[in-house]
């Protein structure tokens, strides 16, 4: 079933715009999740074509655990890097139930993990607006819900 993907060429029918709308999400590279996190950033938030740093476990780097040190400053420069080269004014950060991150690489039991996830997000707020105070920064949770739909519920900060 494995097809040789260097012969062929694919054309996007879809065209390029050139306009900037200012805005970035930092989420979990989970995806299951990606169709979901689009659709709520174009339809709920109205971000189309914004910038996005899909890592595991999402803003979790950004959190101050000692372990990620080391990804918490990569990530942070590449954010950086698209606030200043693509005048970010807005960032998101999207956090989702059950992510294998916390589980696996930060060993967070399934009766903590959405508590931590949503202290880590609050932290992972600071560190963005530490990196440019004129952003606005909002957090959200996803969370499947029983009809396999998934639900935005944003995160006081």
């Amino acid at each position: 079933m494995s097809k040789d993907l260097t012969r062929d060429v694919f054309e996007s029918q879809v065209p390029f715009d050139h306009g900037r709308i200012h805005a970035a999400a930092v989420y979990c590279s989970d995806g299951r999740f990606g169709e979901q996190f689009d659709d709520f950033m174009r339809h709920s938030l109205n971000l189309p074509r914004y910038d996005r740093l899909a890592i595991p476990g999402g803003a979790a780097c950004m959190a101050r655990h000692f372990s990620l040190y080391r990804e918490a400053d990569t990530v942070s420069a590449q954010l950086q890097f698209l606030i200043d080269v693509h005048g970010l004014q807005h960032v998101v950060l999207i956090a989702h139930q059950n992510c294998a991150f916390y589980s696996h690489r930060l060993n967070i039991s399934s009766l903590q993990l959405e508590s931590q996830q949503r202290d880590d997000i609050s932290r992972a707020v600071e560190r963005v607006q530490s990196l440019g105070t004129h952003l606005q920064v909002t957090a959200f949770f996803a969370r499947k819900q029983r009809d396999n739909t998934v639900q935005f519920e944003p995160v006081p900060i």
